[in-house]
């Protein structure tokens, strides 16, 4: 499978989940952070691997499905031999 191919699958699986945008805990979750607490250490230091944003009249932080389905499938591809 290439790792377009497992993007794709990836974001149509998130999709059905959580629509376009995902936060809270599945983000954190899904990202592969240990805590709610180091998700913000990496927000404050900026090391977060894929847009986050906020918005407005809204609490939390959100992504696309879509950043986080191609972050996921590189991550796989660069570590396939791990």
């Amino acid at each position: 499978m290439t790792e377009q191919s497992l993007a794709v699958e990836i974001e149509e699986q998130l999709l059905r989940l959580h629509g376009p945008m995902i936060s809270g805990e599945a983000l954190r979750t899904a990202l592969g952070y240990p805590s709610m607490e180091a998700f913000r250490q990496a927000l404050s230091r900026k090391t977060v691997p894929i847009p986050v944003f906020s918005i407005d009249a809204r609490r939390g932080k959100f992504a696309l499905v879509k950043d986080l389905a191609r972050w996921l499938a590189c991550q796989r591809k660069s570590h396939k031999g791990d």
